[in-house]
């Protein structure tokens, strides 16, 4: 096991070089720079090229490529050209924002889309079973920002029963020491901090997370009525098993190991695909920051942006892979 996970780690570096170097050209191919995006209406062709000069960028790509890579290197993401501040520190105070926003998204989908998945399996070409069908097929399809501004409409401004933008109330007062206001209501004891920050999470978590509950739902069903039909299942009833035994270690185990490759997949796209959620939301989060970033033309946070969630999407797919294990005692890593 040691060495599987010191092997895929190693795995890691050139991932990351070659991510690295991609996004280089990438954000380098934009229209624009950030010298046009600092100045402005008052930009002229000796002020853009002093702002260039003082970034650097008046140096041929490769320079500038390899300047960067010794950076990254040694953990520098660099700088900020708006704020002047390291990559890695706006990174902190932005990232569990988003972080506490996907994992309340994917409880929200695990929790509702792996139970309705399996009873629908049970109950196939049942009325159930067809209504999941239809409702997971509508919750794809439907847009995340459409069913944020229409959550908006009905429960803020119809109902009022939940806040419509940010994390907090603005005239609530609360201590942020891990950036996580739900974690830190609890330290601080403060449960009307806790239900008021849990009301501003509800809606992005749920609007962020249909789509995944959906595909969580329908992968879930069809994983279930494949194993309903395996010999060691039929050999489990005949042997007098209960039916919550039978379901419960040898049905939903089994049926689990496509459905947590699946949600890896989507917890990675949730950290990473939340721009237009925190952006109806109005959710201070590393999608509107990575937003702000793309319009203004910050090659540093686009770049150490983009390699961070990288790192964090490698990191959750070996999490997984080393979930099989768990799940199925067989599996053997090498």
């Amino acid at each position: 096991m040691l060495r599987y996970v010191a092997k895929r780690l190693l795995l890691l570096v050139p991932v990351l070089i070659g991510l690295s170097f991609l996004v280089f050209i990438f954000v380098r191919s934009l229209p624009g720079g950030p010298a046009i995006a600092l100045l402005g209406e008052r930009a002229t062709e000796e002020s853009v090229q002093a702002i260039e000069r003082q970034l650097g960028l008046d140096q041929p790509l490769p320079v500038q490529y390899l300047r960067y890579a010794r950076n990254l290197a040694g953990g520098n993401l660099g700088s900020s050209v708006l704020t002047r501040q390291p990559v890695s520190t706006e990174l902190r105070q932005k990232f569990p924002a988003t972080m506490e926003l996907a994992i309340a998204a994917m409880l929200f989908a695990i929790g509702a889309g792996v139970p309705l998945g399996f009873v629908a399996a049970k109950r196939y070409q049942g009325v159930l079973d067809n209504a999941s069908l239809v409702a997971s097929l509508i919750g794809i399809s439907f847009p995340v920002f459409f069913l944020a501004l229409i959550m908006k409409y009905v429960f803020a401004v119809r109902l009022g029963w939940l806040p419509s933008i940010g994390r907090l109330d603005v005239t609530r007062s609360l201590a942020h020491p891990t950036g996580f206001y739900l974690l830190d209501a609890v330290l601080a004891r403060d449960w009307d901090a806790f239900v008021d920050v849990l009301a501003h999470l509800l809606m992005p978590a749920i609007a962020l997370g249909t789509i995944p509950l959906a595909i969580i739902a329908r992968i879930t069903r069809a994983a279930t009525l494949d194993v309903l039909s395996e010999d060691y299942v039929r050999t489990a009833r005949a042997k007098g098993l209960s039916g919550g035994v039978v379901n419960r270690r040898h049905v939903l185990r089994n049926a689990l190991l496509p459905v947590v490759t699946v949600i890896g997949l989507q917890t990675g796209l949730l950290l990473t695909g939340a721009v237009l959620t925190e952006t109806v939301f109005a959710w201070p989060g590393v999608g509107t920051w990575m937003l702000n970033a793309i319009r203004n033309r910050d090659y540093a946070v686009l770049q150490g942006g983009i390699v961070f969630f990288a790192f964090i999407v490698v990191l959750v797919n070996l999490v997984v892979d080393l979930s099989y294990a768990l799940l199925n005692p067989r599996i053997r890593y090498r």
